[in-house]
């Protein structure tokens, strides 16, 4: 058996048991109760409202001024601090955050837990490394320093970015679609469609300073619903000790969880995943770049950093709580939540062993959660497609007019898309966790490179994005359906961990960290050949009638590379063979 086919992408699942009744879906996931609740849908209505309401007053205080493409996406760079660190922890901190957090470690215990941790942990490491960088450079976009550098084939980058941030989309629309099933029983389909659509609203008609006022006041629903649930749930009578359940070794906790010799592989390639897959996201740098200052860019990173590991608290605890329930002792009727139900213990914990009101302020806090970050993701994905796609590759003659034009569009497209999504995926954590794998194995080792290494070029972006792109799925992917082709190796475990009839001393199987690998890997092919081409063109002086990427120019007596991240585009790709002075300005167009 291998780590794979654990249940959980990460981990060992609880075995199944018999649901006896109440509202059960065809995929087995028991919600409870099946009547509708009245009260709790007028309460949910009235919070939607005043959500609503915010963003659309940000975006009419907005009306009277200019509204080009800094205005819109990145709100004039002119965020304060408050509502900066704010919107930066409430973008984070969504429901596929909370629910997906406690939802794993309920299935598979703390120690498999990482996504909390690991992308707390990066915004820490982007704000050290990344964040004064872009601000300094005064890009739009996280995909501007690709674009500027590589040109056109710079836009390849924004694919991979774009599918991530619609994928974060789906995971948190799902989360809120379970748990107002669970809470209201209301149709889960309704509940998605209705939150993406007031999502959208406000963020067609203000753009990111209306997503940054409602992040504040969502972001004080969440902190207050959750930490207000938490006493309640943690002393309900049907919870025991968390801690009083023991693992083999008679000490550990059985929440925390264990990681098995056959499992420490996949381990440790969610936990690189996690770190620096969590470091080229458009809806971070979309907030960095809002910044007045660099250092303020970087405030805005470890405050939410902070906000995030704080609310890793209550996520996990809620998980634990719910292992530690004598189900039978509830009004839940199903009994103990199975793999399948899983997804919703959160919720379920709410629901369950909460008194009514305090469970519409939990509900309220998911609510928060999935908005704060629904509608970040679709601005982001639709801004990096409109500027550095359609603009860029398309359109390069556009208007501002027209850019703003796509950008709306392309809002709808991406707000239908991760509906669906969040509609068809059954697992929140997986998709949760699936959103930074793109992001680790093709955009990481891009975006190192073209911001602190000058003489990657074109061939190397490229080539290492096809092959990088290639292997990763030559290795497969459960949750994309994609059957494993390559493998760089297996991890056994002990004798007779996996024992059949056939085998009785057999051993369990698990992957090496393939993603951590590929990698790798492509960033040793992008720099191999930018090197390469690099010494071709410039050293040995190969006839530039072969630079079929357009990479080089001969400047004087020399030749260079034709433009790089630091000067302006239209300074960088005109007059190359003059004499004319170039200033690193940024990128402001």
């Amino acid at each position: 058996m291998s780590g794979e086919e654990l249940g959980s992408p990460i981990g060992a699942t609880l075995d199944a048991t018999t649901i006896s009744s109440g509202n059960v879906t065809d995929d087995g996931v028991c919600y409870g109760q099946d009547s509708l609740n009245v009260e709790g849908l007028i309460a949910i209505i009235v919070f939607y409202l005043a959500v609503l309401l915010v963003g659309l007053y940000a975006g009419w205080k907005k009306r009277g001024e200019v509204q080009d493409q800094e205005q819109v996406m990145l709100a004039g760079r002119d965020i304060g601090l408050f509502v900066g660190v704010l919107t930066m922890g409430a973008t984070w901190v969504g429901g596929g955050f909370i629910n997906g957090s406690a939802q794993e470690t309920y299935n598979a215990g703390l120690i498999w837990t990482q996504a909390p941790f690991g992308y707390s942990m990066s915004l820490i490491i982007s704000g050290t490394f990344f964040a004064r960088k872009m601000r300094e450079a005064e890009y739009v976009t996280m995909i501007d320093p690709f674009t500027q550098k590589y040109g056109k084939w710079g836009a390849l980058q924004a694919l991979p970015a774009a599918v991530s941030e619609i994928f974060w989309s789906a995971s948190i629309l799902g989360a809120l679609g379970s748990t107002l099933q669970v809470i209201l029983s209301l149709e889960e389909k309704v509940s998605i469609i209705v939150s993406a659509v007031i999502a959208l609203a406000y963020t067609l008609l203000g753009g990111l300073i209306s997503v940054a006022y409602t992040d504040v006041v969502q972001m004080f629903f969440i902190v207050f619903g959750l930490f207000l649930a938490l006493p309640f749930a943690i002393n309900h009578p049907a919870v025991s000790n968390i801690y009083e359940e023991k693992l083999a070794d008679g000490v550990t906790p059985a929440w925390y969880g264990e990681v098995a010799s056959h499992e420490w592989g996949l381990w440790i390639d969610y936990a690189f995943l996690l770190l620096f897959g969590g470091i080229p996201w458009q809806c971070y740098y979309q907030r960095v770049l809002s910044s007045k200052t660099a250092t303020r860019a970087q405030m805005l990173s470890y405050g939410g950093a902070a906000i995030a590991l704080i609310m890793t608290g209550p996520s996990v605890l809620f998980g634990a709580i719910a292992k530690a329930t004598d189900w039978d002792q509830t009004d839940y009727p199903c009994g103990t939540p199975t793999k399948e139900t899983s997804k919703v213990v959160l919720p379920l914990v709410l629901q369950y062993l909460t008194p009514g009101p305090v469970a519409f302020f939990g509900l309220g806090a998911v609510s928060a959660a999935v908005m704060s970050s629904t509608d970040s993701s679709m601005l982001s994905a639709s801004t990096m497609i409109a500027r550095n796609v359609y603009k860029k590759v398309f359109r390069p003659e556009c208007s501002e007019r027209e850019v703003l034009y796509s950008l709306w569009v392309l809002i709808c497209i991406n707000c239908i898309i991760a509906t669906t999504l969040a509609i068809e995926y059954k697992s929140i954590y997986e998709l949760f966790v699936l959103c930074g794998d793109f992001m680790f194995v093709i955009l990481f080792p891009q975006f190192l490179l073209v911001l602190y290494w000058d003489t990657a070029n074109t061939y190397g972006s490229v080539f290492s994005f096809f092959i990088s792109l290639t292997l990763r799925l030559l290795c497969g992917d459960k949750q994309l359906g994609l059957p494993v082709v390559l493998s760089f190796g297996t991890l056994y475990g002990e004798e007779g961990s996996c024992p059949t009839p056939e085998d009785p001393m057999g051993m369990c199987t698990g992957i090496l960290p393939f993603r951590t690998i590929v990698t790798i890997i492509g960033l040793c092919i992008h720099m191999s050949l930018s090197q390469l081409t690099d010494w071709l063109f410039t050293v040995k002086r190969v006839d530039l009638k072969y630079d079929f990427l357009n990479c080089f120019v001969e400047q004087g007596s020399q030749v260079v590379l034709r433009s790089n991240r630091h000067l302006k585009e239209e300074l960088a790709m005109e007059n190359m063979e003059g004499n004319a002075s170039y200033s690193n300005a940024g990128y402001k167009n």
